[in-house]
């Protein structure tokens, strides 16, 4: 493989001197000839890194996120065009996000590929890890056991790997409740899909994105009905309620109340308050500016306030919008500000 590497970078290198060696410019009076001169090709040092030290951390999760879906940037998904670019992530960097949620497959995914086309996730990790930022994958199951495609998704996700370079951590979008299944055998094939996970991945780091508490437990019981709490508890080792306070009214739609009754809730149906939770808030955050439309009820930037006092006082290790693309520059700018001044030492450094 690094041999293989090397070649190509020696071939670009020759190419790029011989193309810069001599070349003219003509004019009916008269031809300027130019020459450059440059080290002997055999003496220049490579300067390709091809190991990179991988992260299997808790940290991955800490701080502020950014979300990005397969319809925002996947070419085989796209609505018309992209509304976010690899090149993104540097305005992501300097708003103080430090980990993309990258969706990264789909069931029966367009690309023909147990993961997304790998053009788009390279350039996608290798911006981020370049602007010093983790990047997650996740993958939304559909419980389809007839040939393991779940598992076998997630696990060419976690051997995924660019020069070198590796996502740093992977998380499961368990939502999926739009088939024909009773709930008692989709919560079967959450529980073993979970199992045959953390047996295949040891200690990597496994995220749950889940659904708000609040949502199945008391405004929508028969969404999914007994859901395996105590099964999962041990098998993942930070949970990321999606607690999109935009869908809800009246006292649900108050984005501290909302956040800080899904986690509350999140914990006690776990059994265990010291769980670590990312929660995930929105959708998207409008701020006056133009975003695309979602074709859902927007999050609003006043909202703010009273998702980052949720997350202070419910001993969250982090947070996120969903998502990026809907959340405007204003807005961008106002979470940078706050998670730095509520998880400051998750910036030291930068």
């Amino acid at each position: 493989m690094k041999r293989f590497q090397l070649q190509i970078i020696v071939s670009v290198l020759v190419l790029s001197i011989s193309a810069l060696i001599v070349f003219s410019v003509a004019s009916k009076k008269e031809t300027v000839n130019v020459s450059v001169s440059a080290k002997p090709i055999e003496i220049l040092e490579p300067v390709l890194k091809v190991k990179v030290d991988q992260k299997n951390s808790i940290d991955s999760y800490r701080g502020l996120g950014a979300w990005v879906d397969s319809f925002d940037a996947d070419p085989n998904y796209l609505r018309g065009y992209a509304t976010v670019l690899p090149s993104d992530v540097i305005e992501m960097s300097e708003n103080k996000v430090r980990t993309l949620f990258l969706q990264s497959s789909r069931s029966k995914d367009r690309s023909n590929k147990l993961i997304s086309d790998p053009w788009y996730l390279a350039e996608f990790l290798l911006n981020a890890h370049a602007s010093n930022m983790d990047v997650v994958a996740w993958y939304l199951p559909k419980w389809d056991t007839s040939d393991g495609e779940d598992l076998k998704r997630i696990l060419a996700l976690s051997n995924f790997e660019v020069l070198g370079h590796k996502f740093d951590g992977l998380a499961v979008d368990i939502e999926w409740n739009d088939d024909d299944l009773e709930h008692q055998e989709r919560s079967a094939r959450l529980v073993e899909l979970s199992e045959n996970l953390r047996r295949n991945l040891g200690d990597r780091v496994l995220g749950a994105i889940v659904m708000p508490p609040v949502v199945t437990d008391v405004i929508n019981p028969n969404f999914w009905p007994e859901f395996p709490w105590a099964d999962l508890e041990n098998l993942y080792d930070v949970w990321l309620p999606m607690n999109y306070w935009s869908f809800r009214t009246e006292e649900h739609a108050d984005p501290n109340y909302y956040n800080s009754e899904n986690i509350k809730l999140l914990r006690k149906n776990l059994k265990n308050r010291d769980i670590f939770v990312h929660p995930i808030g929105g959708v998207g955050l409008a701020d006056g500016t133009a975003l695309p439309d979602p074709g859902e009820p927007l999050a609003t930037i006043n909202d703010l306030e009273g998702f980052v006092s949720s997350l202070t006082v419910s001993d969250a290790i982090g947070g996120s919008i969903y998502d990026w693309a809907t959340t405007g520059p204003v807005a961008r700018k106002q979470l940078a500000e706050n998670f730095v001044l509520i998880y400051p030492d998750s910036y030291i450094g930068e």
